[in-house]
C-alpha cells in the first residue's frame, strides 16, 4: 500500500519560485489565501531583481517559508510560519492540484508544527481558515487544532506545545477521527436515552453507538466537511465486495427495501460520522464486516439542509 509521505526544505531555489507563480496564478488555489491577487507578479519580479540560484531571503522577509515535497522530491505546495510574539501563524497550501484530497495537507501540518515548536519554541501554533475551505478544516482538526475564534468568514484554530506533545503521544494508538453536528449529537442521545428509558434495544448495538458519539469531535454543522456521514446522508458503500447505497436514518423510518438503513444497526453505527474512502471494520452478529465508503452522494448540511 502508498503511505502518503512529505517533508519542508527551507532552501527556495528559482525552479522552485516560478513553480510557486503558476500555482498562485490558479484561483481555486489561491481562492482562500489573503494574499493579494498579484502576488504572483510580485515574485515574478523579485526574480528578475536577482541572478542569485537560491532565493531563501526573499521568502523569509515575513516569516519562514518552505516548500512541501512528496514522493520522488516534487514540490507539490508550501508552507508558511509568521512570527507573532512567541506565537507563529500558519499558512499552508497544496498547490498541485493533482495531489488534493490524499491527505497531504494534514502530513505538512504535523512537520511544520515540529519546526514550530521544536526548532522556533512557538508556545502555540495559530491558524485562520475560511469558513467555505472546509478541506483545511478538516486538516487541522485532524491535526488536533481547538477552534478559539469564529467571526462571519474566518475560524480560528490553534494548538499549544502541550497539545501537541499529548497528540503526539497518542498518535500512535489514535483510532481514526470521526465527525458529528452538534445537532445530530443532541438528537441521538436524546434518542438513545428514550430507547434505554423503555428498556429496548439495549443490546451491543446501542453500546457502540454510544461510543462512537462519546469519541467524536463535535463540529457545527456549517462546519462539517462534506464527505463525512451525517444522519439522512446518501451514500455508496462496499460491504465485503458488495455494493450497497443507503440513506442513514433513525429506527422508525429504517426500511431496507427502500434502503434506509437505521443508525443503531451494526453497519449504520459503524459509518457514521466516518468521510469518504474510510474502511472500518466493524464487528455485526455474523462475523467482522469490512465497510468501505466510496461515496457520500448526499450530505443535508452540504446541501444546506439543515432541518433535517
Amino acid at each position: 500500500m502508498n503511505e502518503p509521505f512529505v517533508f519542508l526544505c527551507s532552501e527556495i531555489t528559482r525552479e522552485n519560485a516560478f513553480t510557486l507563480i503558476q500555482w498562485l496564478k490558479d484561483s481555486e488555489v489561491t481562492k482562500y489565501l489573503s494574499d493579494p491577487e498579484d502576488v504572483s507578479g510580485h515574485i515574478e519580479q523579485a526574480i528578475h531583481r536577482t541572478s542569485l540560484p537560491v532565493l531563501t531571503p526573499l521568502f523569509n522577509r515575513n516569516g519562514r517559508f518552505f516548500m512541501v515535497y512528496g514522493k520522488h522530491n516534487v514540490p507539490i505546495g508550501f508552507v508558511r510560519l509568521v512570527k507573532k510574539d512567541s506565537d507563529y501563524e500558519i499558512v499552508i497550501v497544496i498547490g498541485d492540484r493533482k495531489n488534493w484530497g490524499k491527505k497531504l495537507g494534514t502530513l505538512a501540518i504535523q512537520e511544520s508544527l515540529k519546526i514550530a515548536f521544536f526548532d522556533f519554541r512557538a508556545r502555540k501554533v495559530i491558524a485562520k481558515i475560511r469558513k467555505e475551505n472546509k478541506r483545511s478544516i478538516r486538516a487541522f482538526i485532524n491535526n488536533g487544532f481547538h477552534t478559539v475564534k469564529e467571526s462571519n468568514d474566518l475560524i480560528t484554530f490553534e494548538m499549544t506545545m502541550e497539545q501537541f506533545m499529548m497528540s503526539t503521544e497518542k498518535n500512535t494508538v489514535k483510532a481514526a477521527a470521526i465527525y458529528i453536528t452538534e445537532i445530530d449529537m443532541e438528537r441521538l442521545k436524546k434518542k438513545i436515552e428514550s430507547v434505554l428509558h423503555i428498556g429496548k434495544n439495549t443490546d451491543k448495538s446501542i453500546r457502540d453507538l454510544e461510543n462512537e458519539i462519546n469519541r467524536a469531535i463535535i463540529v457545527n454543522p456549517r462546519q462539517i466537511p462534506d464527505d463525512v456521514v451525517t444522519k439522512n446522508s446518501q451514500v455508496l458503500l462496499h460491504l465485503d465486495g458488495d455494493e450497497m447505497e443507503v440513506s442513514l436514518v433513525y429506527p422508525d423510518e429504517a426500511d431496507l427495501s427502500k434502503k434506509k438503513l437505521s443508525v443503531f444497526s451494526p453497519i449504520g453505527t459503524a459509518i457514521l460520522g466516518y468521510s469518504e474512502g474510510s474502511v472500518i471494520e466493524w464487528e455485526v452478529p455474523s462475523g467482522v464486516m469490512k465497510v468501505h465508503i466510496k461515496k457520500v452522494l448526499y450530505q443535508p448540511e452540504a446541501a444546506g439542509d439543515y432541518h433535517m
